[in-house]
């Protein structure tokens, strides 16, 4: 009784009777009449004709010694044929019901049937489109992956190039640096100090080139990543939907852990169609498509910045020499000012924690405040009846609530920007520090060696010259 239930009309009870006219307000009860005079002549009457079959005439009867009514042989016939007719009616209504009730099984078995198998065959036409994208994330997934590799290669080796570069570029300015020793007529601006002020400016720009392609490699990277992750979340889904859909194709009438669950037909909680499910695995296949040629693009950028840097440091070599007094004002000119920045930079860092301290305090301040005004709206919705008003006092306190929180937010905006700039400044800080101390290295180290050093070009005897070409 209780899965019939889950079908029918619950305002609708059913009863072990079988006959229409029984069931407690049925639907077959209407269509019938009811019967509330027991006599036949009143359940079978015609149109037209009195609802009496007849009127019973009195009669005496000497052997009852009393006078009775009696029916004549026409209304006893009458009636006799009158149950005969009300039970061919009934047996005909029935035959005709259980008719009916038949073709609904057969027509509600059949389409109930159809419909089984024609969503089964769309489950596994599901399966099959989740498993080709599956399979195409997949391939994509591996071929990001291996291009990840390779711009890791390419990176190592433009971060070993540009350490490299601090060799020829030490030599450089310890050259200069030794020239500096030289007295009288021989302190000249010669050809000598404008080729090697040449080379320094020559190595400092192929220096700041592969930063910039290393840090174009940098954010690459993460690019790449972002878009790896974008599509292993997308097959890790896929495979979970895969999984579930082949189960359910699996599923019968006669499988184990089915069972009724009331309303989820109403439940929608769907947020793709099919199109925008497709396109939305489409754009993480184009997109990584996307990244890894522009991570292509930017491995053959390293390569040629390496040959170009190379090529450009060989050319220079032989043409070194440079103004000593020059150089040396630029580079002890450029430390002061990288200190002024450095001491104002460290002043804005003071007062910047400051200010956060400030904010920090605000928004705690807010706490309080906030607290009261909730504590009083949650103490007036334990008013009871009529007294559960909307007044001005808790528009008032909704208000203040959203004030507050609304503050809470502003400093909370001001705090993080707050942070984010002292961030930054700490960053330009460090950047700072350490520019200085190169300038400081280089002004220490120009004044201890000679011109003697450049004897040949500086390079590793076992892999050649200086950059390590990668092998595409």
């Amino acid at each position: 009784m209780s899965r019939l239930a889950y079908y029918d009309n619950p305002a609708i009870l059913r009863t072990r009777s079988v006959t229409p006219m029984s069931g407690g307000g049925g639907e077959m009860s209407k269509i019938l009449p009811y019967v509330t005079d027991k006599t036949i002549s009143r359940h079978l009457g015609f149109t037209g004709r009195s609802m009496d079959l007849g009127h019973a005439r009195s009669y005496y009867n000497p052997a009852r010694n009393a006078v009775y009514s009696r029916y004549t042989t026409q209304d006893w016939g009458h009636s006799n044929s009158m149950n005969y007719s009300l039970s061919e009616k009934e047996r005909s209504f029935a035959e005709r019901l259980r008719a009916d009730a038949w073709r609904a099984v057969k027509e509600t078995d059949a389409r109930t049937r159809n419909r089984q198998n024609d969503i089964t065959k769309k489950l596994g036409e599901r399966v099959y489109d989740i498993a080709f994208w599956k399979s195409e994330l997949n391939n994509e997934v591996n071929a990001m992956a291996t291009e990840i590799e390779n711009l890791k290669e390419y990176r190592r080796t433009l971060e070993k190039a540009l350490g490299d570069t601090a060799n020829p570029l030490h030599i450089a300015e310890e050259c200069l640096m030794h020239r500096e020793k030289r007295q009288g007529i021989d302190l000249v601006h010669d050809d000598v100090e404008k080729s090697l002020i040449k080379e320094v400016d020559i190595i400092k720009r192929c220096q700041a080139r592969m930063k910039k392609v290393l840090d174009k490699a940098h954010v690459q990277l993460k690019m790449d990543r972002a878009a790896q992750h974008t599509l292993e979340i997308d097959a890790k889904d896929k495979h979970h939907a895969q999984g579930l859909d082949d189960r359910m194709q699996q599923l019968r009438n006669k499988s184990a852990g089915i069972g009724y669950h009331p309303g989820i037909e109403s439940i929608d909680n769907t947020i793709t169609i099919p199109d925008s499910w497709a396109r939305f695995t489409q754009e993480n296949i184009a997109r990584s498509q996307r990244e890894r040629a522009a991570s292509e693009r930017l491995r053959g950028e390293i390569d040629s910045c390496l040959r170009a840097c190379a090529n450009e440091m060989w050319n220079h070599f032989n043409s070194v020499n440079n103004s000593f007094n020059t150089r040396i004002r630029e580079t002890t000119d450029t430390r002061n000012k990288l200190q002024s920045h450095l001491q104002r930079t460290m002043q804005e860092i003071f007062d910047m924690e400051n200010n956060i301290n400030l904010l920090r305090k605000a928004i705690q301040d807010k706490e309080m405040p906030m607290k009261v005004a909730q504590t009083r709206l949650d103490e007036r919705t334990r008013r009871i009846n009529v007294e559960l008003c909307n007044d001005p006092v808790m528009k008032s306190l909704q208000r203040e609530v959203n004030e507050i929180r609304d503050s809470v937010r502003i400093l909370k905006e001001r705090l993080k920007a707050s942070e984010l700039s002292l961030a930054r400044l700490m960053k330009t800080k460090a950047t700072l520090e350490h520019d200085i101390s190169v300038k400081d290295n280089s002004l220490k180290t120009d004044s201890q060696y000679c011109m003697g050093m450049r004897k040949g070009f500086p390079m590793d005897p076992k892999v050649g010259p200086v950059f390590q070409m990668p092998i595409c």
